[in-house]
């Protein structure tokens, strides 16, 4: 436990320095937040488009993929906002900049995700929480504690498995040379997120739940508030899985840190 509270005054210090860094230039802040509300807004308004020409999608209506729009964002937020610096990490392993990394009294996955936090990602949380809120409404589902509570666990097994996602793409680095246009590539993934895995065929069905688990982001969660009488044995497991997968991640990330060398020069 005091490791625990170790770590986190360690995390509360390395925030406070980058949000103070970050705030110095308020009109980048404020532009990024608009930009990424605006990108939220356009997706929307696509989504509100594409159903004024079908009453619903797989049997799916427009406030039930609106339900799962807003749960994709909300559970990509954590991505956004406390691993970002994942984005980074080929550039700094190419350049032998990763190796001040190594030389420090934490743990080395810690110290470097925790350098970065991307409060833009906070304008995308607000839009997803407000996404999520009004489908809710509309959709008449009730307000129970239990409802609450298995939503959020549904939100973190979900976020955990973007997070794991992203944690493998960003550590095949240390492993091969020139991969920084792979952690972009999977990102983009995160777009199917937002749709049933249903609408896929077999193959694609296959990929995004046992390769690149994306269906657990939105899918196979969101069964548990919108359609509990269709739960299938997978969303039970997602919680579990999304654990074991984030740490698998995480050994794969450390192993390869601790294989990380410098570039020799």
């Amino acid at each position: 436990m005091s490791k625990v509270r170790f770590y986190f005054r360690i995390y509360l210090k390395i925030l406070s320095q980058d949000i103070k860094s970050r705030m110095s230039y308020r009109s980048d802040f404020i532009i990024s937040m608009i930009g990424m509300i605006f990108t939220n807004a356009a997706e929307l308004a696509a989504f509100y488009i594409m159903f004024q020409n079908f009453n619903s999608v797989c049997g799916w209506t427009y406030y039930e993929m609106l339900f799962l729009y807003g749960f994709s964002l909300v559970a990509l937020t954590p991505m956004q906002c406390l691993f970002e610096n994942n984005w980074n990490l080929s550039g700094y392993v190419r350049r032998g900049d990763f190796i001040k990394y190594c030389f420090r009294p934490v743990n080395v996955f810690f110290y470097y995700i925790s350098e970065i936090f991307d409060v833009k990602g906070l304008g995308q949380l607000a839009m997803g929480i407000g996404t999520l809120v009004y489908s809710w409404i509309k959709l008449e589902l009730p307000v129970t504690p239990l409802l609450l509570l298995e939503l959020l666990v549904a939100l973190a097994s979900a976020s955990l498995f973007f997070i794991g996602i992203m944690n493998f793409a960003a550590a095949v680095c240390f492993y091969l040379i020139n991969t920084g246009f792979l952690i972009g590539t999977v990102s983009k993934f995160r777009d199917y997120a937002k749709y049933p895995v249903t609408i896929f065929n077999k193959g694609f069905r296959f990929l995004f739940t046992f390769i690149i688990p994306i269906a657990f982001i939105a899918y196979y969660p969101s069964l548990v508030i919108m359609r509990p009488t269709e739960i299938p044995l997978l969303t039970w497991l997602a919680p579990a899985f999304g654990v074991l997968f984030f740490y698998a991640s995480y050994k794969f990330w450390m192993y390869g840190a601790s294989k990380y060398s410098g570039t020799g020069s």
